[in-house]
């Protein structure tokens, strides 16, 4: 049988926790001057409010001939994406500060769009509108829900076991949710709905990963009670290694298929859950772990 981590490997995880500290707060920092310099998250019409056209062709059309077809009709500053790298879809966007974002614009830019670009085959794909007091609803929902479900997370990991097992859940949740949200930033992703719901999914990923390793360290605990805290650390995330391995590992190979060939409507999902899935399981043996042995007073 195929094994990706063999019988009896012997990491001292627990040794490498300055070095994993360290590179935590390094890639902590530059996420967050990253969102210093930008202002903030790129949010998306989901938050910001307004109006989102995205359109088709069966003929390549390059983003210029797109700008120009809608510069003249009115409507302010229209931002136009290309969506993919085939020429072929864009989206179209227009922020706005009132309730007046409706469908009568968005019939203008198709209209525009028709019209300048006949023979291109084009296609109206989809239509967002979303007034600004519901994105900014939408925002400091999105922002709460992640913050409730990790604070919940960490008691209950506390609940489960014990304290330190909480709050060293707890710092690993924040590390990966802080982790995550620098890389979207970093990447310029827009930040909508389905980036939200990856964030919360990232979240319950890793607490799972963290439970596992939690309760293999009481199990040992029990059995080995004369060992240090830091062997009995060593020798759990070792025995669980191989299922930590091949449980991301598969998932990763799934999320890479969806971002490669998923389509640009689901790329922001599945960035999120490829960085936050990656960081998860490097959080559960590299911050959890070693604050639950840090609270023991184990730790020199």
């Amino acid at each position: 049988m195929f094994e990706i981590v063999k019988p009896g490997i012997n990491i001292n995880f627990i040794k490498l926790r300055r070095i994993a500290f360290t590179f935590s707060a390094l890639v902590i920092g530059v996420g967050l001057l990253s969102l210093l310099m930008k202002g903030g998250l790129n949010y998306g019409i989901d938050f910001t409010g307004g109006l989102m056209v995205h359109v088709g062709f069966e003929e390549e059309v390059s983003i210029g001939q797109v700008r120009g077809a809608v510069d003249d009709v009115g409507l302010g500053d229209i931002s136009v994406q290309e969506f993919g790298n085939q020429g072929h879809e864009y989206l179209l966007r227009v922020p706005s500060g009132d309730s007046s974002v409706g469908g009568g614009r968005a019939a203008t830019i198709k209209e525009a769009l028709r019209d300048s670009l006949a023979g291109s085959g084009f296609e109206e794909l989809r239509t967002e509108i979303v007034g600004p007091r519901v994105g900014k609803e939408l925002r400091r929902r999105g922002i709460l829900s992640v913050l409730f479900a990790t604070l919940m997370m960490g008691a209950y990991i506390a609940f489960r076991f014990q304290l330190r097992f909480g709050v060293g859940a707890g710092i690993a949740l924040l590390h990966d949710v802080l982790v995550t949200i620098g890389a979207l930033s970093l990447a310029n992703v827009e930040i909508d709905l389905s980036v939200v719901a990856g964030l919360l999914t990232v979240v319950g990923y890793s607490v799972n990963d963290t439970v596992v390793v939690s309760d293999r360290i009481r199990e040992n605990m029990k059995k080995f009670s004369r060992e240090d805290m830091a062997s009995l650390i060593n020798t759990s995330i070792n025995e669980t290694l191989s299922r930590t391995v091949l449980t991301t590992g598969t998932s990763l190979m799934v999320l890479f298929a969806l971002f490669f060939v998923g389509g640009g409507v689901i790329h922001g999902f599945a960035y999120t859950l490829i960085i936050g899935l990656s960081v998860g399981t490097y959080s559960s043996v590299f911050i959890a772990s070693p604050v639950v042995e840090y609270m023991k007073g184990g730790a020199r």
